[in-house]
């Protein structure tokens, strides 16, 4: 990181966010104390293995921020005006996570000793700074739960995956087993679709998983869970639904697909399908495996009496 020159601009300093409401005297005794750096593109401005006693603001660039190490996927941007370092500067811990030059950049340095002095003397900059540090807490939140949800959802079909069953069989197990309330479990399997992917193709398999499950979901509660359990096997969870009532779901689920008999796909006009499914009820004492085995040899049966039916 090399000292760079640099012309204080009071016009152009009030436009960025840190320096938003405060006054122009202080705004000019933050850019008097400033230093100014220049970054090469890969150059690490911030690194948790080194302690950290300056702000940065960024005033030309792009910097990436990283988690564990530099050769993760970036989970973050900063773009000029933001700021850096004001974690570790606020609670004089290391840095936690890598900040990086994407490209060519050039950035603000002010030392933790000329920060307090001017935190005293406005108190604006001081709000600034926590605004800014609490967006890029919120932003950050946002993002660790995109990743959570995308972690848990099925990038083919857009249902939930088989770590989300687990996940939420426990809550829902839990729950109505407390509340005395049943809860049930249908098993689902699009029929000869072996044969439908030898024929048309896998692209167009795709494209029938993607509307079984687009058909399944449009006909579901938001508290049900519709989970692509492998392959062309769907599992979906009922709770609060005894096996009467699970049953006349299941066949409505049925008939929405039978009733489909071709759909418009990017390749054009594909047949439609239809499902085969086993229905189980959670008994006392049941497990996840111990109910998705009942639900499976109901489905078998389905199978074993012709296909497109419900057993259970």
């Amino acid at each position: 990181m090399n000292e760079a020159q640099w012309q204080a601009d009071l016009q152009h300093a009030r436009q960025q966010r840190l320096f938003n409401n405060v006054a122009a005297g202080s705004v000019n005794q933050v850019l008097e104390a400033f230093h100014a750096r220049e970054l090469e593109a890969g150059e690490i401005l911030l690194s948790p293995f080194n302690r950290n006693e300056h702000l940065y603001l960024l005033v030309k660039g792009r910097l990436r921020v990283y988690l564990g190490s530099p050769d993760n996927q970036p989970v973050g941007t900063l773009k000029v005006g933001d700021c850096a370092g004001e974690i570790s500067l606020i609670d004089n811990q290391p840095p936690s996570a890598y900040v990086v030059a994407s490209e060519p950049s050039r950035v603000l340095r002010l030392h933790r000793s000329a920060l307090i002095g001017l935190f005293e003397q406005s108190p604006d900059l001081m709000h600034n700074l926590l605004s800014l540090l609490c967006e890029r807490v919120r932003t950050g939140n946002r993002s660790l739960l995109d990743s959570e949800q995308n972690a848990n959802v099925d990038s083919l079909t857009g249902a939930y995956n088989r770590r989300w069953l687990e996940h939420v069989f426990d809550r829902e197990s839990t729950r109505c087993a407390f509340n005395r309330q049943p809860l049930s479990m249908l098993m689902l399997d699009v029929d000869h679709f072996k044969a439908y992917n030898d024929q048309h193709g896998h692209l167009a398999g795709d494209y029938a998983l993607s509307l079984v499950a687009q058909t399944l979901r449009g006909q579901l509660r938001p508290k049900d869970s519709l989970i692509r359990y492998g392959g062309e096997e769907f599992v979906i969870l009922l709770p609060e639904i005894g096996e009467q009532e699970a049953r006349g779901i299941g066949e409505r689920l049925r008939l929405a697909l039978q009733h489909i008999p071709s759909f418009y796909a990017p390749i054009g006009v594909l047949p439609g399908v239809t499902l085969s499914i086993g229905l189980a009820q959670m008994r006392h004492q049941d497990s996840l495996p111990s109910l998705v085995a009942r639900a499976d040899s109901a489905l078998y049966r389905a199978k074993q009496q012709g296909r497109n039916c419900l057993c259970g």
